[in-house]
């Protein structure tokens, strides 16, 4: 997720020094993908690269460059030598971030607050470093002349490739864009809460629905509150392809928000909270109503993956949150087997 942007840049407003640690390449098996993060301070880390002995010894490498200015790429064996059975060896790049916010990351959180799409371009050089942030028309961080032509032409190229990071080499580029899952749940009681305390800690975009004032506490910064006197008038303010859960405190709302969901003809996914008894109770209904089959049948009621039957809030959001992720990575291994000229491998 994005929030490192916020989080350096809060550190670098303060004037507290701190190092930017990035998985930068990756031979082998390896916790973290390419463009994971953390921050390092003199007194906490920030976000997780994977890896407890690899945190802990790039943490170690990041807590004495604070001081420096100078970024640095090392490598680590993932062997016996360091108590990790990955085996694969994983560059990790360490950028110290100090004196000031760097014009990179002034812009490139207000690029990312106004959700518009753009690289990150880092050439991973001592003696000639750069970083800058392109855009699909701009140029962000240096004075566009400054800009490397061969950079900006390369990030551009991935721009549209999705969040990917990729590495060239002597080059790193970690498209920023605003994240296509999106998820609109009903209902903030005990299991809407918990629902969307799980979902949050995904790279997704939430719509929180209750009708009820007054229901809604510790909103996560990618969750969108909204007390909504008909919350089924909001279905249609979601985009196409959008996972939808179902929850409120009301049968009849719980109703109405699915035959508006079933209904858009463009959903991914449609879970209900519930037993089978309410299921074949709000089919029938619908079939009264004259909805096709094909859109009843498309109704996951009761949600949740196979073998976890527990129904404490807690566990019903975990099972629901495995249940809409295995329907994303099965959308994403079709597009991949119909689009494989799309895939772009990363190399080290």
């Amino acid at each position: 997720m994005n929030e490192w942007i916020d989080e350096l840049s809060d550190l670098s407003a303060a004037g507290e020094p701190a190092v930017l640690v990035t998985v930068a390449g990756i031979r082998g098996s390896a916790p973290r993908e390419i463009g994971a993060k953390m921050i390092v301070t003199a007194s906490e880390t920030i976000g997780t690269i994977g890896g407890g002995q690899l945190e802990y010894h790039c943490t170690r490498v990041a807590v004495g460059m604070l001081a420096e200015e100078k970024l640095a790429l090392r490598s680590f064996p993932l062997g016996s030598s360091m108590g990790q059975c990955c085996g694969g060896v994983v560059e990790i790049l360490f950028e110290p971030v100090a004196g000031g916010m760097p014009a990179w990351l002034r812009d490139l959180r207000v690029l990312h607050g106004q959700r518009e799409p753009a690289v990150v371009a880092t050439r991973i050089s001592q003696s000639a470093p750069a970083k800058f942030v392109v855009t699909a028309d701009r140029i962000f961080g240096v004075d566009e002349s400054a800009a490397e032509d061969e950079l900006v032409v390369a990030a551009r190229a991935i721009l549209g490739d999705g969040p990917g990071a990729q590495r060239n080499v002597q080059e790193l580029y970690e498209p920023v864009v605003s994240s296509d899952f999106n998820i609109a749940v009903f209902g903030a009681g005990h299991v809407g809460a918990a629902v969307v305390s799980t979902l949050s800690r995904l790279e997704c975009n939430i719509r929180w629905v209750d009708s009820r004032r007054n229901f809604f506490r510790d909103v996560p910064a990618n969750v969108r509150a909204i007390e909504a006197a008909e919350p089924a008038l909001e279905v249609a303010a979601m985009p196409p392809d959008s996972y939808y859960l179902v929850m409120t405190h009301s049968h009849a709302i719980d109703f109405d928000v699915c035959d508006r969901i079933l209904r858009r003809g463009d959903v991914r996914y449609c879970g209900l909270i519930g037993s089978i008894t309410k299921r074949r109770r709000f089919e029938k209904r619908y079939r009264q109503q004259g909805m096709p089959a094909a859109m009843i049948d498309s109704l996951v009621c009761p949600i949740g993956v196979d073998g976890i039957s527990g129904k404490k809030p807690a566990e019903i959001a975990v099972s629901a949150a495995a249940e809409i992720l295995k329907l994303r990575e099965l959308k994403a291994a079709v597009a991949d087997a119909e689009y494989p000229d799309n895939v772009h491998p990363i190399g080290t």
